[in-house]
Order: structure tokens, then sequence, then C-alpha cells
């Protein structure tokens, strides 16, 4: 596993962002929302969804985290720089803190993409043969990251607007900040 921050901190491809959260309650559940504006980036970043060459990362993009408490994964909601979806990112996290500040997660490499019609696909799975491969991973925590990962998609499949109405809320939570 490895522990990443919302804020990307540690992302060489940012030149200039802006970054601020939230820790507030969404249907009972408390949720860490962090916005990443996108200033300036050293390079576009492009990546293949499905079946579609998809921009995610670009001068003046904003990158919506929201991470719901009790649940192993984290939903990153991808605008453009006109304020449309682009891409609605899932990884999957063994744990996560929702510590203001602070906030992080455990990442089981393992992760699923939907564009925003809702078709979906789990991806990065070299990642997790790597990490088993090296013993970052167990057999059993990879056993579990693709349960969450299909458990993951069987949702998106039969309710894709409960993430896209998570997505409204935490974006007009933290924007209003």
């Amino acid at each position: 596993m490895k522990t990443k921050y919302l804020d990307k901190r540690k992302w060489r491809r940012l030149k200039r962002s802006f970054y601020k959260e939230v820790l507030t309650s969404y249907q009972g559940t408390s949720v860490l929302i962090g916005a990443l504006q996108i200033k300036e980036v050293k390079a576009p970043l492009t990546v293949k969804i499905i079946d579609q060459d998809v921009l995610v990362a670009d001068n003046h993009f904003t990158w919506l985290q929201i991470m719901p408490e009790d649940t192993n994964y984290s939903m990153t909601v991808m605008y453009n720089d006109k304020n449309n979806v682009v891409q609605y990112y899932f990884d999957i996290n063994k744990s996560h803190t929702l510590e203001l500040g602070k906030a992080r997660r455990e990442d089981m490499y393992l992760d699923v993409l939907a564009l925003p019609d809702g078709r979906c696909e789990i991806v990065d799975e070299e990642d997790v043969v790597r990490a088993v491969k090296y013993k970052k991973m167990t057999q059993e925590e990879k056993e579990f990251a693709y349960k969450i990962a299909h458990q993951l998609v069987d949702d998106i499949r039969k309710d894709f607007g409960k993430f896209k109405e998570l997505a409204q809320f935490a974006y007009q939570k933290v924007m209003e900040r």
C-alpha cells in the first residue's frame, strides 16, 4: 500500500494550484471533500477511458476529491475549464483518514474509471500484480481490492445517479467556502 494525500502535494505535473477542503456530513455519513483548483500544469494529461481519449488535467481544471467515512473507496470528479465533468475516478483504499489538512488514504493500486454517461471499467490491474510480486500487498489484500472494485462497478451500473448527486453536493459544499 502507499499513502496518498488528497492535496496532491507531491504531484510534479502541477505548476500552480489552490487547494481547499471541508469536513461535512452527507446522508448521515462524515465526508471529507477536497477541491484542487489547477491553475497551471507543466503538461496536459490525457488518459484512455473505455474507448475515448479524455483530457483530465490542464490549466483551469478542478479536481473534486470525496472521501466518505465508511467506504473503501474515494471518488475524484474531474471538471474541465468549462466546469463540465470529464471523468469520475474511484480509488480503492484499504483505509482513509478524514483529517483536515492531512486527509490521506491507503491506496490499494486498483481503480475504477467512469465516464459522465456511467460507462465504467476497472483499471491499473498491472499495478496490483506488481504490488503483490514485490510484497507491497498481500494476496488477501488483492482479493479485497477486487471485491470492492467489482462491488463499485455494480453500484455504478445500478445507480450512477447517486454518485452524481454526491458530487453535486460536494461541489456546492466546498466551493461555497
